[in-house]
This record gives structure tokens, sequence and C-alpha cells, in this order.
């Protein structure tokens, strides 16, 4: 068995945050049914077709989940839906603001019909406070949150290039769910569970706020070096190919200059010697550690760094992680169905003795919608009504 068979999940949900989320909770083996707009659909398959002809979003969080199709706002619709939660253990919903209560699905209506149900609701700034009925969008939020202001070089602020904060919200929305379940255990009772997408990347920039506020200066945008410890962060080699490398103490310093710059004098040089004064005097030390670089290729560097214990790191593309040694030497890639054909996809982070992951096919629109309100006890000719009625 997985961890949560017979955990059944109604997912009124679209873009990131909200299937990131319920993706997770499939893989552990929960039913998860999404619910999707006639016609259209989640407008994340939309995003792009590079994979076959699918959006790689859509593909990266939908798989292992059943595609019903439902026009909510229509009264046939409605009452599907509400048969659907009534089987539920957790209903999730990421709707734009102010949705769900106009649905009639706001948490306190649901909890007062179904105790054991758990409400997840996902939202950019929560419902409360100045910005409740504000869009809310993944960049923007990196914004808002003061992610930007950290984050690019000291000319230009730049955004983290992947969906850092619909991934945070997700992340938080799963384990939320998954305390929320383990709760209902010990009380029997179901609750509700609000994520917000700026409390999230809030709690995420902890360090930042943190060491702004005290110390009345913000860090600097470094690029990709480190704001505030040096060395540590991007170095250039022979031939222009870059590593990446860290120290993060005075002992590592000392073993960096002796067995890799092969200048351990520097470890003792008071302009150096502790990473206070090598911040302060970054282009130089980065000068210094570049000169013997230069002369090496990449692959030395690597290798010299590696015999030094030294923490370091290859600039990869996507494509050199999608092939990298490390996934196949712990045998991480598998298959996966979908729509147009086998797709490759990595098992989840989380590997746990006894099971593995479900994997299950990204579906296709409304792929699973006869099936569903079959299960409802809907039968053929009465979902052929309400399809030709425009409510699935």
């Amino acid at each position: 068995m997985r961890p949560l068979d017979g955990i059944t999940v109604v997912a009124l949900e679209q873009a990131v945050a909200a299937p990131f989320a319920t993706r997770q909770l499939a893989d552990l083996g929960a039913r998860v049914i999404k619910i999707e707009r006639p016609g259209v659909g989640d407008f994340a398959r939309d995003y792009d077709q590079s994979v076959k002809g699918m959006s790689a979003y859509f593909v990266w969080l939908n798989r292992s989940k059943e595609s019903l199709t439902l026009d909510v706002k229509h009264p046939q619709a409605r009452e599907i839906l509400s048969r659907l939660i009534a089987t539920a253990d957790v209903f999730i919903q990421n709707l734009a603001p102010g949705a769900t209560g106009r649905l009639g699905l706001a948490a306190e209506s649901l909890l007062a019909k179904h105790p054991r149900l758990i409400v997840c609701d996902l939202s950019g700034y929560g419902d409360s406070g100045p910005y409740a009925h504000k869009k809310a969008y993944d960049l923007l939020v990196q914004s808002e949150a003061g992610l930007l202001s950290v984050t690019g070089t000291p000319e230009a602020h730049a955004k983290v290039g992947i969906s850092i904060v619909d991934i945070s919200a997700g992340m938080y929305a799963y384990s939320g769910i998954l305390t929320a379940l383990y709760q209902r255990e010990k009380t029997g009772k179901g609750t509700r569970v609000e994520v917000t997408m700026f409390e999230g990347l809030g709690e995420w920039m902890a360090h930042p706020l943190y060491y702004t506020h005290f110390s009345g200066k913000a860090p600097r945008r470094s690029g990709t070096d480190h704001a505030t410890i040096v060395p540590y962060g991007r170095f250039r080699c022979g031939g222009g190919v870059y590593v990446m490398m860290g120290i993060q103490n005075e002992r590592e310093w000392a073993t960096f200059c002796d067995r890799v710059l092969g200048r351990p004098e520097l470890a003792r040089d008071p302009r150096y010697d502790n990473n206070t004064k090598r911040t302060a005097a970054r282009a130089e030390v980065v000068a210094l550690i570049e000169q013997v670089f230069g002369a090496l290729t990449a692959e030395q560097v690597v290798a010299k760094l590696d015999a030094a214990d030294i923490a370091n790191a290859r600039v990869n593309t996507p494509e050199e992680v999608w092939q990298h040694p490390q996934f196949k030497a712990r045998n991480r890639w598998r298959e996966m169905g979908s729509p147009a054909g086998p797709l490759p996809t990595l098992l989840p982070p989380v590997t746990m003795p006894g099971f593995e992951a479900r994997l299950d096919p990204v579906p296709a629109l409304g792929e699973h919608t006869d099936r569903v309100l079959a299960g409802l006890g809907y039968s053929m000719a009465e979902v052929d009504e309400l399809r030709a009625g425009g409510a699935v």
C-alpha cells in the first residue's frame, strides 16, 4: 500500500500552486479528481506545446490525476460538485479571490456539512487584509515579498527562473493537508488549511528580512555570488567555462589556499584571514582565484576541488541535468503515460522503503468524466444530457 491509498482529493485547481500540491498527494496514492473547464481545461494546458504538443507545465504537474470537466457555474454542475465533495477527504482550490464564496464553497459552509472534510484554500494573499482581493502571479509575488530586491546583479533585479512562489505555496499546501489528515486521525474532525503565496515566500525570505531589519542595510544583489560569504559563487576557468564553489569556514579557506591555489600563506594574510575581510575585498579574492583557475580546464578545477573536499558544482544547462549521471546512477528515471504517448519522469525526491510512488498517466481533458459521474450514480443517458446541456 501507498501511504495515501483510500484518500480522495477533489481539486478545483489551475496553473501551478494547487496542482503541484495535489500531484504530491497523487504520488503517494491519493485519488485526485481534477475539475477542469469544459472545452478548454486548466489554462496551464496551453502555456506551451513543447512536450510532444503538450505543455511542459501541465505534464509536470498533473500525472496520476483524473480529469473531470465541469462548468461550475452551471446549476447541474454544482449539484455534481456537491455530491463529489461529499465523497472526498480533501477539497482544495486556488481560484480567483472570492470565487469559491460565490459558488457556495466557502470552507465554513463545507465543514458545516462535512465535518471530516479537509478544505485547503490556496490564494495569493489570503481572505483578509488590504491585499485580500488582489490578483497574485508568481513574478508579482516575487516582487511584493522582496525576492527581487535580493536577486540579480548590483545593476538590475532578476526573477528566479522557476515558479518559486507557486512551488513554495504548493509545498505548504501539501504539508498542511498531510498535517490535517494526521490530526483528523486523532480527533475525527476535518479542518480548514489556508495557505497564501505571499506568506509562503515570506517564510523563505526570513534571512534577508532579519538581516535587513536589524543591520539597517539590505543584502547586496550579487548575481551568482553569495551576498555575504567569500569565496562562494561562480569562477571562470580556462576556455571561459565556469564552475561554482563555496567556502563555509576558515578551516576550509586554509585548505583551499593550500591544496587548490597552492598558496597556503593567503590563509594567514591579514587582508583575507576572515570572511568579513574577504567580503570587503571580494574583487581581489576573485582575481586571485581566477588567476589560478584560468590556467586550468573546468574538469581540472573540479578534480582539485573534489580532492580537497571543497564543495563545488558545474554550471549545468537543463539538458545536462536531464542527462545527469547522478540520476542515472540512482535509477531515478521512470516512464509514465500521456495523451501523446510514453514520457520519462523522475521519481519524487522522497524515497521510502516498501512502496514506490504512483506514476500514472497525465490525463487528457475530461478523460475520466464518464467514469467519475458513473461512480456518483449517474447513468450514461444522464451523462449525455449533462454534456449536451453544457454542464460537463
